[in-house]
């Protein structure tokens, strides 16, 4: 049986960033990965189903180019923002759940 050799090409500037502070907000997260170059978007998601929108505790970010996305991996995953360590990964598309 052959199995699909997985390969990811970074070829996107979006990343995930997981294992966030409940409360920090869109503004903390893009702040903090400015330190390695341009962001272009932050995203936190929030949970629309409990009745103070509370964070799911990811979210997402977009950096100005390639390299600096690399960069934010390489630098960020890993540390400590806000009481928390902090999971940076390339983005992956996002799938349909089908429950």
């Amino acid at each position: 049986m052959l199995l699909k050799q997985f390969t990811f090409n970074m070829d996107n500037t979006k990343l995930y960033v997981g294992n966030l502070s409940y409360d920090m907000t869109e503004q903390e997260l893009k702040k903090y990965f400015e330190s390695i170059g341009e962001v272009t978007h932050a995203k936190i998601i929030f949970d629309e189903s409990t009745s103070n929108k509370r964070s799911k505790g990811f979210g997402f970010i977009e950096m100005s180019n390639e390299e600096n996305a690399k960069q934010a991996i390489e630098k960020l995953n890993g540390t400590e923002f806000m009481g928390r360590n902090i999971i940076v990964s390339a983005a992956r598309p996002r799938t349909r759940k089908d429950y």
